[in-house]
C-alpha cells in the first residue's frame, strides 16, 4: 500500500458502554425526526414566499407546528387496504422504505473522532460508529430503501402505482452508477472509505474545491435518488395520479413521506461529509478562532451545512418544473455516467502521479476540472440550441391512422389524427325552402330574382 494512503485509526470506536450507545442512537433518531419536522414547515414557508403566498401560519407560533399537526392528522385517518393488494407486501413496503433511511446516519460524524465531548462524565466521540467501508454501507442502505417504493407499486394491484414503482427502479439504476463513481473519486483522493478519515483528509482544503465535478455529479444524483422535483417521476401526480403511493392512506402514507424527507437529510449529511469539510468550521472562522473545531461547536457547523443543502432542495422544487422521463434518462445515461467515468479516470491518474511524488498533480486536477466543466456547459448549450431550432422549425404533420392496429390508439407526439367529419356550421348550410316564401330573406331573394328577370 502506498504511504500516501490514509490508514484509518478507528480505535476510538467500539469502546462506549451500552447506555452511551443507546443515548447516541436515540440522538441520531431524534436529530432526523426534528430536522424532518422543521424541513417540512421550512419548505412550505419558503415555497410560499417564492410564490407570494402566506404559507402555514395557524398551528403554533408562526405556523411552526404545522408538520406535527399533519402527522397527527395522518395517523388518525382511516387506514384502507385495497382488495386486490398483496396485503403482506403492501403493509411491509412503507416499513422497508422508512427503516433504511434512518440507518445511514449511524456512520456520519457530527464532530472530531477524538474524545472531544463528555456525556455524563464519559469521554466519547461525536459519532455513533465508523467502519473501514462506511461509505459502502451508506450506498447499500440507500439502495435498499428504493425497494420499498418498488414493492409498494407492485403490491397495490393498480396500474398507476405499478408505473411509479417501475419508474423508481429505472431511476435508481440510472443514477446510482454516477453516484458510485462520484464516491469512488473521493475514495481515491482521500485513500479511505471511512467517513471520519475522509473528513480528516479535508483539513487543508475541502473536496468541493479539489473535486468539483464529483460534487456536481453527486448533487444531481442525490436529487434523483430522493425522487424530488424536478426528478419526482415515481410520484408524478400529473400523469400517475400520485404514483407509487396512490393506494396508500393514513400512517402508511405518512411513512413514505417520512422516508423521503429523512433521505433528504441523509444525502445532505453525506454531501457535507464528503465535499464540504464535514463538521469543520468554514474557512474565515477557522483562521482566527482556534476552538471552532473543538468541543460542541463542530455540531453547529455540521447542522448549518445540512440546512443549507436542504434549502437547495426546496429552492429546486420552487424553481424548476418537472422534466420529462426521456430527459431524465438521457441526463443519467448520456451525460452523468460518461462524465463521472472520465473524471474518475482523471482522478486515478492524478492519484498515481501524487504517489510518485510529482508536484503538478493539483494543477492537472484543476485543468481536468475546467475541461469537463466546459464540456458540461457546451453540452447544455447544444441541448438548448437544438430545442430552440426544433421549436422554430415548423413540424410537418405525420400520417396517422388510429385504427391501423385494429383498435383505436392516441397519436404520438408529432402525429396528427385525421379530421373527424362533422356537420357544417348553421351559417354555412344552404337554405332549402319548399313552397312559398315565408321569410324576409326568401322574400328579398325572390324579389331580386324577379327584378333580375
Amino acid at each position: 500500500m502506498s504511504p500516501f494512503l490514509a490508514a484509518e485509526d478507528l480505535s476510538m470506536f467500539g469502546r462506549d458502554p451500552w447506555w452511551l450507545v443507546v443515548i447516541k442512537a436515540v440522538f441520531c433518531f431524534a436529530f432526523l425526526m426534528l430536522t424532518v419536522l422543521f424541513s417540512i414547515v421550512w419548505e412550505r414557508k419558503v415555497v410560499a414566499w417564492m410564490q407570494l403566498r402566506i404559507g402555514p401560519n395557524r398551528h403554533g407560533p408562526w405556523g411552526m407546528l404545522q408538520s406535527l399537526a399533519d402527522g397527527i392528522k395522518l395517523m388518525l385517518k382511516e387506514d384502507v387496504i385495497v382488495k386486490r393488494a398483496d396485503k403482506v407486501v403492501y403493509v411491509l413496503a412503507p416499513i422497508v422504505a422508512a427503516i433504511p433511511a434512518f440507518m445511514a446516519i449511524a456512520v456520519i460524524p457530527f464532530g472530531p473522532a477524538g474524545n472531544e465531548i463528555s456525556i455524563f462524565g464519559q469521554r466519547t466521540t461525536m459519532q455513533l460508529t465508523d467502519l473501514p467501508i462506511a461509505m459502502l454501507y451508506v450506498l447499500a442502505v440507500a439502495s435498499v430503501g428504493i425497494y420499498g417504493i418498488v414493492l409498494a407499486g407492485w403490491s397495490s394491484g393498480s396500474t398507476y402505482p405499478l408505473l411509479g414503482g417501475l419508474r423508481s427502479c429505472a431511476q435508481m439504476i440510472s443514477y446510482e452508477i454516477a453516484m458510485g463513481a462520484a464516491f469512488a473519486s473521493v475514495f481515491l483522493y482521500s485513500g479511505s472509505m471511512s467517513t471520519s478519515a475522509i473528513v480528516e483528509a479535508q483539513e487543508d482544503r475541502w473536496y468541493i474545491v479539489l473535486l468539483p465535478v464529483s460534487f456536481l455529479i453527486y448533487i444531481v444524483t442525490m436529487v434523483g435518488e430522493t425522487n424530488r422535483a424536478p426528478f419526482d417521476m415515481p410520484e408524478s401526480e400529473g400523469d400517475l395520479v400520485g404514483g407509487f403511493n396512490t393506494e396508500y392512506s393514513s400512517i402508511k402514507f405518512a411513512m413514505f413521506m417520512l422516508a423521503e424527507y429523512v433521505n433528504m437529510v441523509t444525502v445532505s449529511a453525506v454531501s457535507v461529509t464528503l465535499f464540504l469539510g464535514g463538521w469543520r468550521a468554514p474557512w474565515p472562522i477557522s483562521t482566527f478562532w482556534e476552538g471552532a473545531n473543538h468541543g460542541w461547536w463542530p455540531m453547529l457547523w455540521f447542522v448549518v451545512k445540512v440546512q443549507l443543502l436542504l434549502f437547495f432542495f426546496i429552492w429546486l422544487r420552487g424553481t424548476l418544473p418537472r422534466v420529462r422521463y426521456d430527459q431524465l434518462m438521457k441526463l443519467g445515461w448520456k451525460v452523468l455516467i460518461p462524465v463521472s467515468v472520465v473524471w474518475l479516470m482523471l482522478v486515478a491518474t492524478v492519484r498515481t502521479l501524487r504517489n510518485e511524488n510529482y508536484d503538478f498533480t493539483e494543477i492537472a486536477l484543476y485543468v481536468g476540472a475546467g475541461v469537463l466543466a466546459l464540456f458540461l456547459i457546451s453540452s447544455a448549450a447544444d441541448m438548448f440550441i437544438n430545442r430552440r431550432e426544433a421549436e422554430q422549425k415548423p413540424a410537418e404533420p405525420a400520417a396517422f391512422d388510429p385504427m391501423a392496429g385494429g383498435f383505436p390508439v392516441p397519436p404520438l407526439p408529432g402525429q396528427t389524427p385525421s379530421p373527424v367529419p362533422r356537420r357544417r356550421p348553421r351559417s354555412e348550410r344552404e337554405l332549402i325552402v319548399s313552397g312559398g316564401s315565408d321569410t324576409d330573406s326568401d322574400g328579398s331573394s325572390s324579389g331580386r330574382e324577379a327584378s333580375d328577370g
